[in-house]
């Protein structure tokens, strides 16, 4: 039995939310800012809900690979993550293990100098509070990038992305969210020049991570 099966048997209203998120074409035939501004292309929505899950990552939208291959992160940002995570890809894709939920379900296309959009504005609000009321079980929330932090972290967030993440400390024992978060930059290899820039990130940010991300798997 497929581990999508097996989570239609165990919560069929999850289920039936993730066929209407597979269904959904909101970018495509009801964009915000009017019909100017739709999806030039067929949406597919990538989007791992699990009613079991401790962990949650809430990244961006997909790219171009994720959205020829339907599964997120499948691409060397996937890699380096599973890097920051200590984990290995069988243990990554396990519904049981992770859920992998971004700001936006579908590939936003690419701006002119062949960077991913911002995560399509119809999304989060459309399906984001009904996802999340879906998964109380978790544990810890990893917000990555500015899109997943401003709507995970609220009032929290700083000024820039890396203030928040900076700031990684004290978010995560913040007494005003539910369930704790911690802000990380996107695995990007664009980014490679940030995390030498910030060498905290490395020696204290991530050993930190690994540590509670295999605390709560070994549960």
């Amino acid at each position: 039995m497929s581990r999508a099966t097996e989570e239609q048997d165990r919560d069929p209203e999850l289920s039936a939310l993730l066929t209407r998120i597979s269904a959904c074409r909101i970018c495509r035939d009801n964009p915000a800012g009017g019909p100017e501004r739709a999806l030039p292309h067929e949406p597919r929505p990538v989007c791992v809900a699990s009613s079991r899950a401790p962990i949650l990552i809430a990244g961006q939208a997909p790219g171009t690979k994720v959205h020829a291959s339907g599964r997120p992160f499948t691409d060397a940002s996937g890699n380096r993550l599973r890097d920051w995570l200590g984990v290995n890809e069988a243990q990554f894709y396990d519904p049981d293990l992770f859920a992998i939920v971004p700001m936006g379900f579908c590939f936003p296309g690419q701006d002119a100098k062949g960077g991913d959009l911002p995560p399509r504005k119809e999304c989060a609000p459309a399906w984001r509070e009904q996802v999340m009321a879906q998964m109380p079980q978790l544990k810890l929330i990893l917000a990555i990038g500015q899109y997943a932090q401003a709507w995970h972290l609220g009032s929290l967030r700083q000024k820039s992305l890396t203030e928040t993440v900076r700031s990684w400390r004290s978010i995560l024992y913040a007494n005003d969210t539910p369930t704790p978060v911690m802000p990380l930059p996107h695995p990007s290899w664009r980014n490679s020049g940030w995390i030498r820039k910030n060498p905290w990130f490395e020696t204290d940010l991530l050993p930190e991570l690994k540590r509670r991300v295999s605390m709560l798997l070994e549960r």
